[in-house]
């Protein structure tokens, strides 16, 4: 029964915003969903804080739950809760009021008492606009209400675009909250934001309100065969069926989570069939409270270095469902990772869809961060040490990214990185095996790139290498290319290239004894070296003798900074434009190719016009040092004629 009918007018701003927040906030329709079920959770956990604090409350709590139902024929649809209810103040100053929040409020004040801290946390509510949000998808919007304890109830109601609004007392109303929605007419071309429909509603409930603590209810009807054989009818039957799932695993301890619980909630939030390699419960208290639940997966998708893919964990607010692929929570190179990441309060848009930058999410960003590199660090620590080299199989390249993007990090990401080297055949090392292994007398830690590991192990520049025993990382990956040049060290210990610079790997004693003789070769090699130097000079900076190769008559050398041919190749196909980089010639003085060539410049030197076929030689030695290497000649037909008509010449 109504006792009077009052008609209020919307604040001027108020009413402006309103017709802004309907057009323009929301991106999603279906959200208007989310925000009238997280009110609703939000008044049934009043409520239960409420009767806590005082015992003599007359209110039911029996069975606290959210209720959605459906007039199809009517298309209206109501979301009802018998949570706390509100009074007659309180709708008009919550409801007639944009953006004033009493979950807000509430929180805020239960905080600064300090009363009941961990209960002001599960209240979802943040900005006291959510209810509006269903004049996305409604003409007209009723609200009935009844605070708990309280003997009489409150109609609000307003129609889409009105600048009014009506409030009504009611002698009986039920404990709880009743929204009403008068949907708009149906679009026969838009059949997915058809809210009337039993699949769109579970669809939305799953989506954003699946870990509700409240069971959110909604009658449906199942059509069943009633009898046996031949006598068997359908009979249509109305069944109450609970939407969502409630499992929030990630604020159960992990003692009281069974593995598959876990494994089906990982393909749930990942869409992905295989299980998880590893399970990451995470919960931060103090400044910034969240609780995560991280999988690492035990395979890569198809799509992991695509462009298209997506990247990052799914982010809830006091288990309402905010956003999939929240990238700004995980880097780019953890972009495998899978998860959810629950924040007690964070900094969004009003319309709780774009996450704000601001420290607490560089805060939680930077913990979820070190606890998934600690995780791998554990794996690669274990006894059994197959989860960490499927991991790295599947992951490795990926996660070799951030010693690029990651600085702060990149200490840790190398000290669970994994390479291949000449140690092994088949087994990997990790950096602090190697430095283990590394004679007194070595500085640094040896590596080159390539394409292959047969190319690195059959080029020149391994020669000294495999002499002495050395051991040298091989690193094949794309990424390699960039981070080995940017990365100076390990623990204090030097990387380098075996591909650029000059080599010295001889001990202060086989100096000593080579001195003379290096003096020597240097002195028998100097016109050579001048002459090649000039005319060579197009394609080479230097020509030099070196130490390095023991088989192979030359090889080409980079200055330590010059980039690599593999890495120029790499920026080219990329579309940017290098300038050419020039790199050094270096002989090996002990080699017949070398020395029949010194020879037969030494009988030609005083003549001004040397035999063509004496700088042919030179060009030849130098293509032979270029493809030794992998690399591409700039007229590799030139240097196939020349091959062809030298080889003529000697048969």
């Amino acid at each position: 029964m109504t006792e009077h009918v009052e008609h209020l007018e919307f604040q001027a701003e108020t009413h402006q915003l309103l017709e802004l927040m309907i057009h323009s906030v929301y991106s999603n329709k279906d959200t208007f969903l989310r925000e009238l079920i997280s009110n609703a959770s939000d008044a049934l956990d009043k409520l239960r804080m409420e009767t806590f604090h005082d015992k003599d409350l007359s209110a039911d709590i029996s069975d606290l739950h959210i209720e959605l139902s459906v007039d199809r024929e009517n298309r209206v649809l109501t979301v009802r809760d018998n949570g706390i209810g509100m009074s007659r103040a309180e709708v008009v100053d919550l409801i007639g009021t944009l953006a004033k929040s009493g979950t807000a409020a509430m929180r805020k004040q239960l905080l600064e008492n300090k009363t009941d801290t961990a209960a002001a946390e599960e209240l979802i509510g943040q900005f006291g606009i959510g209810f509006y949000s269903t004049f996305m998808v409604a003409d007209k919007v009723a609200l009935t209400t009844r605070k708990a304890g309280e003997t009489t109830g409150t109609r609000w109601e307003s129609a889409a675009g009105s600048p009014t609004y009506t409030i009504e007392e009611l002698a009986e109303a039920p404990q709880g909250t009743t929204v009403t929605l008068h949907l708009k007419p149906s679009d026969d071309e838009d059949h997915l934001f058809d809210y009337t429909q039993e699949w769109k509603l579970r669809e939305i409930v799953k989506k954003y309100s699946d870990f509700i603590a409240w069971p959110v209810r909604m009658d449906v009807e199942r059509t069943i065969m009633d009898g046996e054989g031949e006598d068997a009818v359908e009979k249509s039957i109305t069944e109450t069926q609970t939407l969502n799932s409630q499992k929030a695993l990630w604020t159960r301890p992990k003692s009281e989570v069974s593995e598959e619980e876990y494994k089906e909630f990982y393909k749930h939030v990942s869409h992905a069939w295989d299980d998880p390699l590893e399970i990451i419960p995470m919960k931060a208290e103090g400044t910034f409270e969240y609780q995560a639940l991280l999988f690492l997966p035990s395979h890569a998708p198809f799509d992991l270095f695509q462009r298209e893919h997506k990247r990052g964990v799914q982010l809830y607010v006091r288990r309402v469902f905010i956003m999939d692929n929240c990238e700004e929570l995980m880097p780019e190179y953890l972009r495998f990772v899978k998860g959810v990441v629950d924040a007690q309060d964070l900094s969004l848009n009003v319309s709780r869809e774009i996450l704000q930058q601001d420290r607490q999410i560089r805060a939680i960003r930077k913990r979820l961060v070190k606890k998934v590199l600690s995780t791998v660090q554990s794996l690669q620590s274990a006894e059994d040490q197959e989860k960490y080299q499927t991991f790295w199989r599947e992951f490795g390249r990926v996660l070799k990214e951030g010693l690029l993007s990651d600085t702060d990090n990149r200490e840790t990401i190398l000290k669970v990185s994994s390479f291949a080297s000449t140690h092994s055949a088949d087994e990997l090392t990790t950096l602090a095996q190697y430095v283990e292994r590394m004679p007194d007398t070595q500085t640094g830690i040896y590596y080159m790139t390539g394409e292959s590991r047969e190319q690195i192990e059959n080029s020149p520049h391994m020669e000294a290498f495999k002499a002495k025993g050395l051991e040298v990382l091989i690193l094949t990956d794309p990424v390699d290319e960039m981070w080995a040049t940017q990365t100076p060290e390990f623990a204090g210990t030097p990387f380098q290239s075996i591909a650029k610079g000059e080599v010295d790997l001889e001990t202060e004693d086989e100096k000593k004894e080579s001195e003379a003789l290096r003096e020597q070769q240097e002195k028998d090699f100097g016109d050579l070296l001048g002459w090649l130097g000039e005319t060579l000079g197009s394609s080479v900076k230097q020509v030099r003798l070196t130490a390095r190769l023991t088989t192979s008559p030359a090889c080409i050398v980079g200055d330590t900074f010059d980039f690599s041919p593999m890495l120029e190749r790499m920026y080219r196909a990329s579309g940017q434009d290098l300038p050419e980089t020039k790199r050094i010639l270096e002989l090996n003085p002990s080699h017949p190719l070398v020395t029949g060539l010194r020879d037969a410049y030494a009988k030609v030197a005083d003549e001004a016009d040397k035999p063509a076929e004496l700088a042919e030689t030179a060009e030849l030695l130098y293509g032979t040092a270029v493809l030794a290497e992998g690399g591409e000649l700039k007229d590799p037909a030139r240097f196939a004629r020349v091959l062809a008509d030298r080889l003529t010449r000697t048969l």
